[in-house]
């Protein structure tokens, strides 16, 4: 006969986390019903959402949790669903109030009913934003594989894909579901230990994204108002190439934000990102560092070629009078990971490129924010 009393097995539950939320499911008001009968543990956990995706990893949290319980052996659990304000409540404990539909200011980094948490001075959050010049140069997949870089290194990390034309961000990190809505919060899928959150979430397969400068507004306001962040370390913001509304829209947001220019040794890609370095100037916004990306190719004779040229991420360092943090090889298994939602920082990360990542991440943390841009930009 079991001495084990529900009270304890409630104790027992208080440290296991809803896997989304990442808070107790007994603080959350999760766990009802708990009754011993002799060696059996019966109980029901209510989900927020009806067909949770993360149901079976809720069951293996509360069977680790009561199974070594003295003299039990067996745990039936029942899953129920919440009511609305059960759903409102949990978000209330979580999330506050929920952000107005309408109306914002951004200068003041708010929208009316809510703040946006990454501009207020107190957040520990740093938002950091990955920037170019143009297309094609990598930004998404070095944005992907910085953010399974920090969280590797134990790191809380998110990702907003602001992309909104081009978005890549959740085919690159592999999440595999949608995000799930609880009472007007989203709540952001997560891959490799990276929460993200795309417009490609709400966009059909195949179908372009044709908005105006105001919908650009709002969707982000949204992605950074709506969705439960949970106050990470990292907000990597993985920017559209130029110097278009988007940017304009997150440098009002994000005032406390930085900026990481990714080129390619080409000069004129280099010429390209340099427009960016000049937005980040004109809105305020310190640039830290460049990334290069495709820096070389090593082919199967161990000599290192340089296909797109060399000097130019080095170049527009030393213009800015900031450091060059990475040169990222050129390889397959990169671009394959960006496809097929394996990044190469997280599959491969003792591997040359991983090494890379791993580098840059290190080279990020070190450079906490301290002053604005170091040298003046003219333009000609």
């Amino acid at each position: 006969m079991s001495t084990t009393t529900a009270e304890q097995v409630i104790d027992a539950l208080r440290p296991v986390e809803d896997p989304e939320l990442h808070r107790s499911i007994v603080d959350l008001g999760m766990v009802r019903d708990v009754v011993v009968d002799g060696s059996t543990v019966s109980l029901t956990v209510v989900l927020t959402i009806p067909g949770c995706p993360l149901r079976n990893e809720i069951q293996n949290r509360v069977d680790g949790a009561v199974l070594p319980l003295a003299g039990i052996s067996t745990v039936n659990l029942n899953f129920g669903v919440m009511t609305d304000a059960e759903r409102e409540n949990v978000r209330r404990i979580v999330h506050g109030d929920a952000a107005a539909t309408a109306g914002s200011n951004p200068t003041q980094g708010h929208s009316e009913g809510r703040t946006i948490p990454f501009a207020q001075l107190g957040s520990k959050t740093r938002p950091i934003m990955i920037a170019s010049g143009k297309g094609g140069v990598g930004k998404s997949s070095v944005t992907t594989n910085l953010a399974v870089a920090l969280a590797a290194r134990g790191h809380s990390v998110g990702i907003i894909d602001a992309d909104i034309y081009g978005f890549s961000i959740p085919r690159m990190l592999g999440t595999d579901r949608d995000p799930v809505a609880i009472d007007q919060m989203l709540l952001p899928p997560e891959a490799w230990g990276v929460r993200c959150i795309s417009i490609g979430y709400f966009v059909p397969e195949g179908q372009a994204v044709i908005w105006r400068g105001p919908m650009l507004h709002k969707a982000l306001e949204q992605f950074l108002t709506d969705v439960f962040w949970d106050e990470p370390d990292y907000l990597l913001i993985d920017m559209p190439p130029g110097t278009g509304d988007i940017a304009l829209s997150l440098s009002q947001y994000l005032p406390r934000a930085e900026v990481f220019v990714v080129t390619t040794p080409q000069e004129a890609a280099q010429k390209v990102a340099r427009m960016s370095a000049l937005m980040a100037q004109k809105v305020n916004l310190p640039v830290k560092g460049i990334i290069e990306n495709m820096s070389w190719f090593t082919g199967d004779d161990g000599k290192k070629y340089e296909l797109f040229g060399s000097g130019g991420g080095q170049a527009l360092a030393d213009e800015l009078g900031v450091p060059l943090l990475a040169q990222i090889p050129f390889v397959a298994q990169l671009r394959e990971g960006g496809d097929n939602g394996r990044p190469i920082a997280a599959v491969a990360p003792e591997s040359p490129v991983g090494a890379a990542f791993f580098a840059l991440a290190e080279r990020v943390e070190e450079l906490k924010p301290k002053k604005l841009f170091s040298k003046s930009l003219k333009l000609v």
